[in-house]
């Protein structure tokens, strides 16, 4: 495997685990989530449009989140995704690698936890 597969991979997979963790709690549309994640990331961490909506078009197409059109008053119509219980496993899956992952990295380069 070609280094720039590995990495388009883990990129993938980091942003599919950012996604699904900020729709854990209730239903957002995507400039909310993107928002939320450079908010809990401090700013390290950023989506624009044109690499967010892939990743929500994509979970979408595999039935980890479901996306719905929400007309407000005043307020343009926006599509608002929830995460679904195949979401959650998926989600649930995710961390637990993440965490396995994080903490062999954390063991063989000597780093402290943050």
């Amino acid at each position: 495997m070609h280094p720039e597969s590995d990495e388009h991979s883990l990129k993938k997979g980091t942003a599919e685990l950012l996604v699904l963790a900020q729709l854990e709690d209730e239903p957002r549309h995507g400039y909310d989530i993107a928002l939320r994640i450079e908010q809990r990331s401090n700013g390290t961490v950023t989506f624009n449009v044109a690499s967010l909506y892939p990743v929500l078009y994509r979970l979408e197409a595999k039935g980890d989140i479901a996306g719905r059109w929400v007309e407000r008053a005043g307020q343009r119509r926006r599509r608002y995704y929830r995460i679904t219980s195949k979401g959650r496993t998926a989600l649930a899956s995710q961390r637990d690698d993440w965490n396995r992952f994080i903490a062999a990295v954390t063991q063989v380069a000597g780093l402290r936890p943050a």
